[in-house]
């Protein structure tokens, strides 16, 4: 019952920002949603024996995010993508450098450092844009499209899954559970993107919305692999029943760039 409530009060909350949020505050939200993601990806590296620059890193996560709005007709909300993230990899740098104490962890520790920009940066951007770009309803759309498909797979998974998809890391997932995804996310797409989307032809719609479940499954599964490799089962317990922040987005941090990239280019 606690997932439950607590899935249905996120849903709600997902629709009132998304639909009638202002642009600014909008940018607001998805900054703050990127600063909770980030205090657990810095849990889940410290766990994993990386320590991250915390300020800087996540602040350069929030200023790559901050570079695809666009408030109104006054122009961009803060300093283009490639100038922020040529001055994250500079800075961060050379944070990683003035923090190594010696060893061989140097590597991991300044990647740890610069991924954020990417896991977290590039994905919630990327539904800023969307959403200034074209609107809410295809913002909502991705979205209903990823959470028809993870219900899809859970009930599936439950009732037929037998054959275990990757079971080294995340032993509940299975291949019936990952059908039943495909199917619920492609006709989502299909069938309400014919009213949100309706530029695009519906074989297309189809295949998109495929691509999206696949897209979020590995996104999933990558998040999973994080948890693992630190040792623990959530990446936190700020959600009742459902974990934390990036336990709820992961899929949308995979899915979002390449549903961005074919709204702009395809």
């Amino acid at each position: 019952m606690t997932r439950v409530l607590s899935g249905a009060a996120l849903l709600i909350l997902a629709v009132l920002v998304v639909w009638l949020a202002p642009a600014a505050l909008f940018l607001a939200a998805a900054e703050l949603l990127l600063v909770a993601a980030f205090v657990e990806y810095a849990a889940l590296a410290r766990a994993s024996g990386l320590a991250v620059p915390a300020v800087p890193a996540g602040a350069a996560a929030a200023l790559t995010a901050a570079a695809f709005a666009r408030l109104g007709r006054a122009g961009a909300a803060g300093a283009p993508l490639d100038v922020v993230l040529m001055a994250a990899l500079v800075g961060l740098g050379a944070v990683s450098l003035a923090r190594w104490q010696g060893g061989r962890g140097a590597v991991a520790a300044a990647a740890a450092a610069v991924f954020p920009c990417l896991y977290l940066g590039l994905p919630i951007g990327a539904m800023i844009g969307i959403r200034e770009s074209r609107g809410p309803e295809a913002l909502f759309l991705m979205m209903l499209t990823v959470f028809a498909s993870d219900t899809a797979q859970y009930y599936a998974g439950r009732a037929v899954g037998r054959r275990p998809l990757a079971a080294r890391i995340s032993p509940k997932k299975t291949v019936e559970g990952a059908i039943g995804g495909f199917l619920a996310g492609a006709a989502v797409l299909a069938i309400v993107g014919a009213w949100w989307l309706p530029a695009a032809p519906a074989a297309l719609r189809a295949a998109l919305g495929a691509a999206i479940v696949a897209l979020g499954i590995a996104g999933d599964l990558f998040e999973s692999m994080l948890k693992r490799s630190a040792g623990v089962k959530d990446s936190s317990t700020l959600i009742p029943g459902h974990g934390g922040i990036l336990d709820r987005v992961d899929a949308l941090l995979f899915a979002a760039p390449v549903y961005y990239i074919v709204l702009k280019y395809v």
